[in-house]
C-alpha cells in the first residue's frame, strides 16, 4: 500500500472534479506551489495511485443505448476465463469490463446504436462461450449519478451538494462533426492532454481545440474530466450493493438517505436488475453491514434482499466506443 498525506488527497479530489485544471489552479486550492503539485502528481503516477486521466462522456446524447450483462462463470480454466474477458475487451463498443468477487464474476457494459446490433454481438458471444455461463443477466442501463470523492477528505467531509453530474438515457441526439469525434476519442483516455498537443495531433490551433471542448461541454456531451485512482493502493476498496425492495415507494427516501454518505461513489439505474444500486469506496467492508442495518432501522421492512460485490479488476473502462473515423 502507498502512503499519501492530506495534501495528496486534496490534489486527487481536485483532479477528480476537473483534471484539466492547471497545477497553478490546483495549488491555490490545496495550499501548494505549482511545482510541488506537479511533483506530487508525477509521484502518484509513478507509484500507480493515479492510473490515468479520463473523460466522462454522455454517449446517450450521441445516439447510443447501453446494455449491461452480469455473468457467473462455470467450468472455465484460467486460460478460458481470460479468453472470455479478452472477447469483451476487444469489442470496440465495450464501455466497461470488470471482474468482481461475490454473487457474480464479471460485469460487461456495452453501447449499441440499436437493439439488433446488441442481438448480433450477443449471438456471437453465446456461440463461443454459452457453456461457461452458469448465469447471465441482461439489463438496460438508464442512468448514472456520480458524487464527489469526499471520502478522500476525512477531516472536512462535504455532505451538501455532493452530486458531481448525472447521465440519463435520452431519445435526443446531438450532432457533432468528425473532428469532435476524434477529439472525444483522444480525451476519453487522455483527459489532461494539453491544448497544444491536441492541436498538433489534429492539425488545428489550440484556440480551436479549446473552443470545441467548451462547445462539447455546453452540448452536454462532456460531463467531467476525471482521474482514475487505484483504490487498494491507498487503502480503499470499491464495493457495489444491490438492494431489492419489498415496497418500491420507499425507494426515493432510501436513496436520499444514502446520498448523505461521504463514501458514496455513484448510483446506477437500470431496468432488469436491483431497485437501488449504489457503489461505495470503503476502507472497511463491515461498513456495508452498517449501511443495511441503518436502512432497516430507518425504513423497517423495506428490503426484500440485498447482495454486494467487491470490485476485483477493471480490464477496460472507456466512456466512448473506439472510433475508426470512417464517419462519412
Amino acid at each position: 500500500m502507498v502512503t499519501i498525506d492530506i495534501k495528496d488527497r486534496k490534489i486527487l479530489y481536485e483532479l477528480d472534479l476537473d483534471c484539466r485544471q492547471s497545477n497553478t489552479q490546483i495549488g491555490k486550492k490545496v495550499g501548494l506551489k505549482k511545482d510541488v503539485v506537479s511533483y506530487r502528481i508525477k509521484r502518484m503516477q509513478d507509484e500507480g495511485v493515479i492510473r490515468n486521466f479520463w473523460t466522462a462522456i454522455n454517449t446517450f446524447n450521441l445516439g447510443y443505448s447501453v446494455f449491461r450483462i452480469y455473468f457467473a462463470i462455470q467450468n472455465a480454466s484460467a486460460e478460458k476465463k481470460n479468453e472470455i474477458i479478452q472477447h469483451f475487451i476487444d469489442y470496440r463498443n465495450s464501455w466497461a469490463v470488470i471482474s468482481s468477487k461475490g454473487e457474480l464474476d464479471l460485469s460487461v457494459v456495452l453501447w449499441v446504436k440499436d437493439n439488433y446490433e446488441f442481438y448480433q454481438f450477443w449471438g456471437k458471444t453465446l456461440d463461443l462461450y454459452e457453456q461457461f455461463f452458469a448465469k447471465k443477466i441482461i439489463s438496460l442501463y438508464i442512468e448514472t449519478i456520480d458524487y464527489k470523492k469526499t471520502y478522500l477528505l476525512p477531516d472536512q467531509e462535504k455532505l451538501d451538494n455532493r452530486e458531481h453530474y448525472r447521465i440519463v438515457s435520452s431519445t435526443k441526439k446531438v450532432d457533432i462533426d468528425k473532428l469532435d469525434y476524434q477529439l472525444l476519442n483522444e480525451l476519453a483516455i487522455n483527459a489532461r492532454c494539453p491544448f497544444i498537443e491536441l492541436a498538433s495531433k489534429f492539425h488545428c490551433s489550440a484556440q480551436s481545440i479549446a473552443f470545441r471542448i467548451q462547445k462539447l461541454m455546453k452540448k452536454d456531451i462532456i460531463k467531467a474530466f476525471r482521474v482514475n485512482i487505484d483504490y487498494p493502493k491507498i487503502g480503499f476498496q470499491h464495493h457495489k450493493i444491490d438492494i431489492y425492495l419489498k415496497d418500491h415507494k420507499q425507494r426515493n427516501a432510501i436513496v436520499d438517505f444514502l446520498k448523505t454518505k461521504s463514501y458514496l461513489q455513484c448510483f446506477n439505474v437500470a431496468i432488469g436488475w436491483a431497485d437501488i444500486e449504489p457503489e461505495f469506496v470503503l476502507k472497511d467492508i463491515n461498513i456495508i453491514d452498517e449501511i443495511i442495518n441503518e436502512i432497516n432501522e430507518k425504513f423497517p421492512n423495506s428490503i426484500q434482499k440485498h447482495s454486494f460485490w467487491i470490485g476485483n479488476k477493471v480490464y477496460r473502462e472507456r466512456w466512448l466506443p473506439e472510433l475508426d473515423f470512417e464517419l462519412g
